[in-house]
């Protein structure tokens, strides 16, 4: 087993053998716990949560389950083990040496792919941090602040990148990433999607679905990086990245099944007659998360992406897979795609195939979702029902890249602007839709009960009851307003 120290800091890095560094991050240590007080989970931090903390890096014993006070939690740094016949196998430099140190000529390229990173993990936590006062059982309770150490604790992994391989420059990050906040007018996070509110657990479900996909797509492409401390770093992340999914998924998965429960309680089959979440109303949701988080993947015709290629920075989705991906240097070659024409037509065109990484990412991620919407329809199915999720178009709704701006609909129809503007509650959230569904977030704490927009999981959590007490109280189990 691959233990983790019982240090200050907890590690797998023998940080106690660095001195400096050591010192730089136990500095930092006491801002970065300011800032959970500050813009963590609002009112929750003496209480005792049932959370999964790393004990190792192993497959079978990284995780140990008990209670523990969120600003008690043992952050820290883990990397997965070394691979010791581990080459750079993709770009200019395939078969080479891997990097223990930060090769000059990719220096600030590979620090803004880490900043932008890292700058996600803490503003998932600003975006989620008022959700706990409305949740619906002390079971998703759980699950949101298991999401959210977590995503502080891929904040810590950067930020040892940043301490131990930029210096000056890299501490200064760290400090910064402290500093901006979600949705701040003057100081937002670096990338747009976190900085949209999360108000209501149906965008939670939402994001953590489609949004934290994303990071499983961005992360598993840096696990592939030249730089091993980053591969490894990004390794470790994964696991963890899966329960954020699993959170996301199985959330949506709920909402639909409990509203087909009410769709057959309820008068004329309307579930908002029994206080239900329509299935309508769940697509628009899902329309505005998904495109949001295409957005994420960057340009479509890329030479940044090109260049992370080439340098060995960041691969495509499992880049070691010869039968997927035959071709490693991706030198000879066009990703065809689609370019929009005025009149609403598309024309076909070719861009150079390292230039494409950006897209050849996003459809591995698009494939992902379509994965996601097949088991949501079939609970659709298995009820008896006609109707089915989707996504939308890749056209619809974006505000980067080729279809920036443009009045696509969820079919990938242009529309004027004028019928666009019209219709748009049709495809996206309505302020009314985001008023019905936030006067149903009630929150609901006795053990084993749920509220009424949302059925129970299939199973609890390390294999538990539902009733466990996932979440005990310290104010006498009553909740603080």
């Amino acid at each position: 087993m691959t233990a983790i120290s019982n240090e200050k800091i907890p590690n797998n890095v023998d940080l106690s053998s660095n001195k400096k560094l050591q010192r730089a991050l136990e500095e930092w240590q006491p801002n970065f716990i300011d800032w959970w007080m500050e813009m963590g989970p609002e009112g929750y931090q003496q209480d005792q949560i049932y959370l999964r903390t790393a004990v190792s890096v192993d497959t079978d014993g990284w995780a140990k389950f008990d209670y523990v006070k969120m600003p008690e939690y043992r952050w820290g740094i883990f990397l997965t083990p070394v691979q010791k016949e581990r080459v750079i196998h993709f770009g200019d430099n395939i078969g080479g040496q891997i990097w223990n140190e930060v090769p000059g000529d990719v220096r600030k390229e590979l620090r803004r792919l880490i900043v932008t990173q890292a700058d996600t993990e803490p503003a998932s936590v600003e975006q989620q941090r008022l959700l706990g006062k409305t949740a619906p059982s002390l079971y998703d309770l759980r699950n949101l602040f298991q999401v959210n150490v977590e995503e502080g604790r891929h904040l810590w992994a950067m930020v040892y990148l940043l301490m131990q391989y930029f210096g000056k420059d890299g501490r200064e990050e760290a400090q910064d990433l402290l500093v901006r906040r979600s949705g701040h007018a003057d100081s937002p996070r670096i990338l747009q999607a976190f900085n949209k509110p999360i108000d209501d657990w149906l965008a939670f479900f939402c994001f953590t679905t489609f949004t934290d996909r994303d990071g499983k797509y961005q992360l598993g492409a840096l696990a592939e990086s030249a730089f091993d401390p980053l591969a490894r770093s990004t390794r470790f992340m994964l696991t963890e990245e899966a329960h954020h999914m699993f959170v996301g998924e199985t959330g949506v998965a709920r909402v639909i099944e409990r509203t087909i429960q009410l769709m057959k309680e309820a008068p004329e089959g309307d579930p908002t007659k029994r206080g239900g979440i329509p299935l309508d109303l769940v697509q628009r949701y899902v329309n505005e998360w998904y495109s949001a988080s295409l957005d994420l993947f960057g340009s479509e015709d890329s030479s940044n992406s090109a260049t992370y290629f080439a340098s060995g920075l960041k691969g495509r989705w499992d880049e070691g897979n010869d039968s997927k991906w035959p071709d490693h240097k991706a030198l000879s070659g066009d990703y065809v795609m689609e370019l929009p024409k005025g009149d609403g037509s598309v024309e076909r065109h070719g861009i150079p195939l390292r230039r494409a990484m950006n897209l050849v990412l996003r459809d591995s991620y698009v494939e992902d979702c379509n994965r996601v919407i097949e088991r949501w329809n079939r609970v659709l199915e298995r009820a008896g029902l006609s109707e089915r999720m989707s996504l939308p178009s890749e056209r619809f709704n974006r505000h980067m890249g080729l279809y920036s701006g443009m009045p696509f609909d969820p079919q990938g129809r242009l529309l004027s602007g004028e019928e666009f503007a019209r219709r748009r509650g049709e495809f996206l959230p309505s302020p009314q839709d985001y008023a019905y569904v936030q006067s149903l977030m009630v929150p609901c704490y006795a053990p084993g009960e749920f509220a009424s927009w949302i059925a129970p999981p299939r199973k609890g959590i390390n294999n538990l009851p539902q009733e466990f007490e996932y979440v005990k109280f310290a104010s006498n189990g009553e909740r603080r307003a």
